[in-house]
């Protein structure tokens, strides 16, 4: 993902962040294969490169086109609350 890609993605987020009910600091994301669920996380997850792969994911399947109105992470919900909650631990 070049740094235009990524700046791109970052500059989408603050607006989903400005329309939605996000503290400040965090973005909403929505992860699942069938029903979506909406989770908030730290934008500091965004420095890390397992989320970076998640975001190169989404890009690859949906572009900038999220069907949910937010950022859609192509990923089973168990694997992304695993890979969250090792991320709070490091």
């Amino acid at each position: 993902m070049g740094i235009f890609q990524l700046q791109s993605i970052v500059a989408n987020a603050k607006q989903l962040i400005k329309r939605q009910d996000v503290p400040k600091g965090y973005l909403a994301v929505y992860v699942g294969d069938i029903q979506r669920k909406r989770f908030v996380v730290p934008l500091s997850y965004l420095d890390q490169p397992v989320f970076q792969d998640l975001l190169r994911r989404s890009e690859e399947e949906f572009g900038f086109n999220h069907p949910m109105g937010g950022l859609t992470i192509p990923c089973h919900e168990e694997a992304f609350v695993h890979l969250t909650a090792q991320l709070r631990i490091s």
